[in-house]
C-alpha cells in the first residue's frame, strides 16, 4: 500500500529524467488520485508545463521535502503552484500507520473506567502528554508552577 502511494508522487522528483510520454502518464495519474468527485487538487495540463519549465535541480538527489523547500527559498511558489500542492500533500501523506495506532493504544491506557467522566479537553492534555513523555520529562515542572502562579 505504501508503495503504490511513493510510486503515485514519484513523478515530482523524477520527472527530469523521463519521456514526455511517460511525463504525461505518471501526472495524469497523479492528479486523478488527488481528485475527488468534480473537485481536483491539481491542473494536469498547468502541471505538465510547471515540470517541463523548472529549472536546473538544485543537487544531484533530491527528495519530495527537499525541492518543496527549494521553491520556498526561491520565492516561485506562485510560478509552480501545481507543484507546490503535490509537494505539499507529498510529504504530508503519513508513511504509516504506526503513529496513530499508538494513539489509540495510549488512549486506551489513560481512558479507564474511573476516567471515564473527565471532559474532551482534558483527555486530550492528558494524551499529548502520554504520546509524548520523552518530551514531558524536560519540562521543569516548578518553571511551569511558576509561570502559572505569575498569572
Amino acid at each position: 500500500m505504501m508503495s503504490n502511494v511513493a510510486s503515485k508522487f514519484s513523478v515530482l522528483i523524477n520527472f527530469p529524467g523521463l519521456s514526455a510520454d511517460e511525463l504525461e502518464k505518471q501526472a495524469k495519474d497523479l492528479c486523478n488520485t488527488l481528485k475527488c468527485g468534480d473537485h481536483a487538487d491539481l491542473d494536469f495540463e498547468e502541471l505538465i508545463i510547471e515540470m517541463q519549465s523548472f529549472p536546473q535541480w538544485p543537487k544531484q538527489k533530491i527528495t519530495t521535502f527537499d525541492l518543496l523547500v527549494f521553491l520556498e527559498e526561491k520565492c516561485l511558489i506562485e510560478i509552480y503552484p501545481n507543484m507546490w500542492v503535490a509537494l505539499r500533500i507529498a510529504v504530508t501523506t503519513p508513511v504509516t500507520v504506526a503513529s496513530a495506532e499508538r494513539s489509540f493504544s495510549k488512549l486506551k491506557l489513560i481512558k479507564t473506567y474511573l476516567r471515564s467522566t473527565m471532559s474532551q479537553k482534558r483527555l486530550n492534555g492528558l494524551a499529548i502528554i502520554s504520546i509524548n513523555k520523552e518530551m514531558s520529562k524536560q519540562v521543569s515542572y516548578e518553571e511551569t508552577l511558576d509561570a502559572f502562579a505569575d498569572k
